[in-house]
């Protein structure tokens, strides 16, 4: 971002088509994880979606786009810890877990970014996102048992729950991000900051960088 700003000293004939709408399909791949949590990894996943963009100024447009975004985390456990499932998977300590958990929430993300362009097809952009939850689930893969009793109870687990309680189902973001356009190929990179909690029982937020590749289709 600094190295993008110091070009935009240097050069301030960035082109945009004034009053031209244009339509991108695009499709890419997450690096998403939570804040703030134990042994948590990396979670990639699908981002697949259509964003629109409208010319305000020569070097300046508004997009906003619809996006189905495959998000979560991964956590390794590498002793027994509390797990937040019971039998009805709610977010309860009613058993104990050793082993990987995948923790996939998938989401409806609108962005709504303004976009710079400092050079010909080079911009820099920022905005609001918010976002909607139509997937909760998890996958264990390990051991568990009853919490605080050892031994004959162990068992070996390979499944996936759904979680009933405990994600926030609305979340939102602020997206930043480059992109380049070279003959209506555009490779985008944006980071989404989260803001609001990612579950209702612990301070955590969204962290998904994202790297795509669409195709502008101008309309007008």
């Amino acid at each position: 971002m600094i190295a993008a700003m110091m070009v935009a000293t240097l050069s301030a004939n960035a082109q945009n088509e004034v009053g031209q709408f244009s339509l991108k399909p695009t499709v890419g791949l997450n690096i998403a994880t939570v804040t703030k949590g134990d042994n948590t990894k990396s979670r990639p996943g699908l981002l697949i979606g259509l964003e629109g963009e409208y010319g305000v100024a020569k070097n300046f447009g508004i997009t906003a786009g619809f996006f189905y975004s495959q998000q979560g985390t991964k956590t390794n456990y590498d002793e027994y810890d509390e797990i937040w499932f019971d039998d009805d998977y709610n977010f309860v300590g009613a058993e104990e877990f050793k082993g990987k958990s995948t923790v996939k929430l998938d989401f409806i993300n609108i962005p709504i970014l303004a976009q710079y362009y400092l050079i010909p097809g080079l911009a820099i952009k920022a905005g609001i996102q918010p976002g909607f939850n139509v997937l909760k689930k998890a996958r264990l893969e390990g051991t568990v048992r009853q919490a605080g009793v050892m031994g004959a109870n162990e068992r070996s687990i390979d499944e996936t729950r759904k979680i009933d309680e405990g994600v926030k189902g609305f979340q939102f973001a602020i997206p930043v991000g480059l992109s380049y356009e070279y003959k209506n190929i555009v490779l985008d990179a944006r980071y989404n900051i989260g803001v609001t909690k990612a579950f209702k029982n612990f301070d955590s937020h969204h962290s998904v960088f994202s790297i795509t590749l669409g195709y502008k289709i101008p309309l007008n």
